[in-house]
């Protein structure tokens, strides 16, 4: 049987290498298509939950995936052996950016070794990875012709850019229109065919160049007029205008315009690293990426002008950041969900700590602050109560989680900055509300 008739019957098995954020949902989204999924990662503890029906993403309910487990079709494992049982092989790791804003490709490097260690005859493998234009051609297929099996005969590349939306309830990724496009003419159509079968519609473009560049202009395009808004904010703000009613009166406008929204800086794996990835490999070919890298400059010096609001708060009501007590509320990067990749609040806190405050946090979604590669808080939530706010001189509002929207947790507050335009406090408050 051919690997195009094995992926039509669904007797194709499909390994995904990496079950975070866009590979559980994807493996979750293949199983209830009608295939056999083998889900990889180097995280024993994520594999032991998967294989127990739980999940650790707070979007995806440990129902659905207890749903996918019972169905015989999916399974986790740390024993990247099984990939050489996988007919299509999907990588689904980090790509992030080097101490100096340098692409650092080692996970997808690694992957792509792992794979060759198994390469067969007749495998399909797509990387959704995002990434600079090149990486499938040049980076990854050198490692797997290493093997001595050669693209299209023997084996099939394509590129397919992850679009995932962590919380957005509207879209999910079976409904998210896929883009696809192979090292050859063969791989996109085996690339398009398997999709087909799990995703409502698959966009097959004419290489994986074209198919690398649409997810990242998807990215510059929002990191650019979030900057700009951003920007603006700062701007509108020493002119004494709102632009949160600038914006609500501009995007009246049926044509033309689309509403960006300013915040405390960017976060998340895409906006905040992929524009870059561009950047670098721009300069190989002699062009500097201006607007990209204004954009990156303004976004994250956003942080910096929260806390430049929050210490001229402090002044105007007779207190020093130094010294003062400040809470800042969410460590996520967006709303509602448990995902705090990138976040500015991290660099909040700790810009708030320079100057010299006694800082705290509150986050429904994480009671204790996760360590990372750049930030170790060494912190734990504090309860989410209109007495605990009342507890500080000032409160930051960095994540507009529904939790932090009732106005009444602020009665007892003395100054709130609220970088995300999110309560609405009572006529007559005594809070002094600054928007950031």
């Amino acid at each position: 049987m051919t690997l195009l008739e094995r992926i039509q019957s669904k007797a194709c098995t499909v390994g995904i290498i990496g079950q975070g954020y866009v590979g559980l949902p994807l493996a979750l989204v293949f199983v209830e298509a009608g295939f056999p999924v083998i889900g990889l990662d180097v995280d024993p503890a994520k594999v032991e939950a998967l294989n127990r029906g739980d999940s650790y993403i707070k979007h995806i309910g440990s129902e659905r995936v207890s749903r996918a487990l019972k169905t015989g079709r999916l399974r986790a494992s740390t024993d990247f052996d099984e990939l050489a049982s996988c007919d299509a092989v999907l990588i689904c790791v980090p790509t992030p950016l080097g101490r100096h804003r340098e692409p650092d490709l080692s996970f997808v490097l690694d992957s792509a070794r792992a794979v060759a260690k198994r390469l067969r005859k007749g495998q399909l493998v797509v990387l959704e990875s995002t990434t600079y234009p090149g990486t499938t051609d040049e980076d990854v297929l050198p490692v797997l012709a290493a093997t001595g099996l050669k693209t299209p005969d023997d084996f099939l590349l394509a590129f397919s850019p992850e679009r995932e939306d962590p919380g957005n309830p509207k879209f999910h990724t079976k409904i998210i229109p896929k883009v696809v496009g192979g090292v050859n003419a063969p791989s996109t159509d085996a690339a398009v065919a398997l999709y087909r079968l799990a995703i409502d519609t698959v966009v097959a473009v004419s290489s994986a160049r074209v198919a690398e560049s649409s997810k990242l202009l998807e990215n510059i395009f929002r990191s650019v007029n979030i900057a700009l808004v951003n920007e603006l904010k700062m701007t509108f703000d020493r002119m004494g205008i709102d632009i949160w009613e600038v914006i609500e009166a501009a995007k009246t406008k049926p044509f033309g315009f689309t509403p960006f929204y300013p915040g405390p800086g960017l976060g998340g794996h895409c906006i905040p690293l992929d524009p870059f990835y561009l950047s670098w490999k721009a300069a190989e070919y002699g062009i500097w990426t201006r607007f990209i890298e204004l954009a990156g400059e303004i976004n994250t010096h956003m942080p910096h002008y929260v806390v430049d609001k929050t210490s001229k708060a402090l002044n105007d009501a007779g207190l020093s950041i130094r010294g003062a007590k400040v809470l800042v509320l969410g460590l996520s990067y967006k709303e509602n969900i448990d995902d705090d990749r990138e976040s500015p609040t991290y660099e909040i806190i700790e810009l708030l700590r320079d100057a010299g405050a006694e800082v705290a946090y509150c986050d429904p979604f994480f009671p204790t602050a996760r360590p990372g590669r750049k930030h170790n808080l060494h912190l734990a939530s504090v309860p989410c109560t209109a007495e605990s706010f009342s507890q500080y001189d000032a409160v930051v509002l960095s994540t507009g989680h529904a939790q932090f929207r009732d106005a009444a947790l602020y009665a007892n507050v003395g100054v709130l900055v609220d970088t995300r335009n999110a309560v609405k406090l009572p006529a007559g408050s005594t809070t002094r509300l600054v928007r950031a």
